[in-house]
């Protein structure tokens, strides 16, 4: 898994504060291995003279990989540079790097390149790297600037969304949201012109992290917030490795039933990243399964104990039994929060539907392929903050898609197949949530009617003491009493497992959405126009990622516990 950087920094930098600015940097670096040792390192690069050219050169010495975004043609974009040595340059780094080449923006398609068009060019490519990357980088004087794609611009978008002179940008999804995506680390830098010194409150070579969150005031440390979220990453760059030969052996195949047609460029990538992520989800919610069956046995375990001691007199023996039981209940409960089985199975399955969406809307087209815009930036942005890392993964596969040729229609069909599907088979999501539904549903029952078995019980037991009680032994009337409490503990006890498998819940979520799901089949049915398959699409995926959030937010309030283990 990789922490992508971004980068952005002005071309006319001072010859003698080079040297020192290359330290500024390489110790950027360093301390981003040091601290996240578990996360590849990879920057996104527009091989631009001045800073650009002056991190590459630092990243290429250190191993990092690098992503290059052309805001236009080569051969055009090579007009912006200095001298002939320099495109050298470029071109040399260039074979060293993996290439987006960005779109022509559509307003402008057949006019020639003028300087205003290229400075639109240029803000489109500031908006990629920001939408792309975890941490942008930015050597800059800390001037704001008018110029539009300017390193100011840039850095402004990053922190607010907003990007001056660029339309695009007024519909960001993060206008109005707590953006998370906002992380800067800013390395002052003078510039090789007349009133080049920095902003009157910097100093050369000064460095701090800047977030939108904090006003656009600077710090020294990365706010914990951001270290959350990249240890998240990182976290689960550690499961990949984890359990990576079992993953291969068991991890499902989005991939494996399709036809033979040419597979868009980056599919793959978001295939095996959904294979990781739905594996390990599976496996961790066996493991908060197996923990919750054994904690509520455990209660039920505690509760009869209990019971039995204080109804017969003589077991004194049960004393040590309940403790010991308590303990080990206790002991389990540890385990699961120390390993974080809950929030791993949660956060696990929260990337690998958003991964499905991102999958299928790629292979079908629905996606712009050419967009700037990060497309999945509103999703899981209204839930916590340490959830970040979940769109962070979807950033770097994103990286992988072509931006230079649309899917074949063909796989529209293939995706309705296979993504939507239909009640009768047992492929696609229809069935799937056809299938829950019906499952929870008859769970749900058998808790109900164990709830109701259990009082009639109750009220039979107390009517037999009430009426024969007189004739009856004192170990027969202990042993009443005794299962009269069991039954309502169990009942009670298989209530709260419900209620920790938000079964009742979940049976209007798996309904809600199978509605959805069967009105998009009804629609993809009645037309043949991709474009409008591909809209259908669209908003089966948008209601598919806004369900997995309620779905998290439900299902946080639900962690392997029992109340008296805390």
């Amino acid at each position: 898994m990789h922490l992508t950087i971004g980068v952005t920094g002005h071309r006319d930098l001072v010859a003698d504060e080079v040297p020192a600015l290359k330290e500024k940097v390489r110790d950027f670096f360093q301390n981003l291995r040091s601290e996240f040792p578990d996360l590849k390192l990879q920057l996104i690069t527009p091989l631009a003279e001045g800073s650009d050219r002056l991190v590459t050169d630092i990243a290429l010495e250190m191993g990092i990989n690098l992503i290059v975004p052309l805001p236009m043609p080569q051969a055009d974009y090579e007009r912006d540079f200095s001298s002939a040595e320099a495109v050298e340059v470029f071109r040399a780094s260039l074979k060293q790097a993996r290439t987006i080449n960005l779109r022509r923006l559509p307003e402008f398609d057949g006019l020639p390149m003028t300087e205003d068009i290229r400075d639109r060019q240029y803000a489109q490519l500031g908006i990629f790297i920001s939408n792309h990357s975890q941490i942008l980088l930015a050597l800059w004087d800390g001037k704001t600037s008018s110029a539009t794609g300017g390193t100011s611009a840039v850095v402004n978008y990053h922190l607010t969304g907003m990007m001056p002179g660029y339309s695009m940008a007024e519909e960001s999804p993060n206008l109005l949201a707590d953006n998370e995506n906002d992380l800067a680390y800013h390395i002052v830098c003078s510039r090789d012109r007349p009133d080049g010194n920095p902003r009157d409150d910097l100093k050369p070579l000064q460095t701090a992290w800047i977030t939108a969150h904090w006003g656009i005031e600077s710090s020294d440390h990365m706010p914990l917030d951001y270290e959350v979220t990249l240890h998240g990453l990182q976290e689960y760059s550690r499961d990949m490795f984890k359990y990576k030969v079992a993953i291969e052996a068991e991890g499902a195949n989005l991939l494996e039933n399709a036809p033979d047609l040419e597979l868009p460029m980056g599919s793959r990538t978001i295939a095996e990243q959904y294979r990781i992520a739905d594996w390990l989800a599976i496996h961790f919610q066996k493991r908060i399964s197996a923990g919750l069956i054994a904690i509520h046995i455990i209660g039920v375990l505690i509760g009869l104990i209990f019971i039995v001691y204080s109804e017969i007199d003589g077991l004194d023996f049960l004393v040590y039994i309940f403790l010991l039981v308590f303990f080990a209940g206790f002991v389990l409960y540890k385990v699961g929060e120390r390993r974080q089985w809950h929030r791993k199975h949660l956060d696990y399955r929260a990337l690998a539907e958003g991964l499905r969406v991102q999958f299928y809307w790629s292979l079908a087209g629905v996606i712009d392929v050419q967009s700037a815009e990060f497309a999945y930036d509103n999703f899981l942005q209204k839930q916590d903050v340490d959830l970040e890392w979940i769109r962070h993964v979807m950033r770097n596969v994103s990286l992988a898609r072509s931006r230079d040729n649309e899917p074949l229609t063909a796989w529209v069909d293939w995706v309705i197949d296979q993504w939507v599907g239909d009640e009768s088979s047992q492929q696609g999501q229809l069935s799937y949530y056809k299938r829950k539904e019906k499952e929870k549903a008859t769970r749900f029952k058998h808790t109900t009617n164990l709830g109701r078995v259990t009082l009639w019980v109750g009220i039979m037991i107390a009517i037999i003491l009430a009426i024969f009680g007189h004739a009856l032994s004192d170990l027969q009337r202990q042993l009443l009493l005794v299962l009269m409490g069991t039954f309502p503990l169990i009942a009670g006890i298989r209530d709260a497992y419900s209620h920790k498998k938000a079964e009742k819940e979940l049976i209007k979520q798996y309904r809600f959405m199978r509605g959805v799901l069967a009105n998009a089949r009804r629609l993809l049915d009645d037309s043949d126009d991709p474009e409008f398959r591909r809209r259908v699409l669209k908003a089966l995926g948008t209601a598919a990622l806004e369900e997995d959030a309620e779905w998290i937010l439900m299902h946080r309030e639900r962690p392997l516990e029992h109340s008296g283990f805390n």
